[in-house]
């Protein structure tokens, strides 16, 4: 047998805790959801969890433009207008609060 086969298996990485306290009736809904799925309600919640988180993030991350707006957007890229004094004292705060 080689050495490899020989090693300890690789620790799994422990899994941070995380507690919730839940109403008598939303614990049952959790319950009956899992076991439609099929499920057991840790996997079930984890899952629940990881769409949800996804979804939150994708929905920040996403701008979304009218016809119009993007238009405008566009129509600025393209043709910038020259900078102007309340531009450039606006920076010039931004980057004396933010120290850049």
């Amino acid at each position: 047998m080689s050495q490899a086969a020989l090693k300890a298996p690789a620790k799994r990485k422990r899994a941070a805790p995380l507690q919730v306290k839940l109403t008598p009736e939303l614990k049952a809904l959790v319950e009956h959801a899992a076991a439609l799925e099929g499920r057991n309600v840790t996997d079930f919640v984890l899952a629940s969890v990881a769409d949800a988180a996804k979804q939150a993030i994708e929905s920040h991350g996403t701008i979304v433009l009218s016809a119009r707006d993007s238009a405008v957007f566009a129509d600025a890229f393209v043709n910038p207008k020259p900078v102007n004094d309340w531009l450039r004292e606006t920076v010039r705060m931004y980057r004396e609060a933010t120290g850049t």
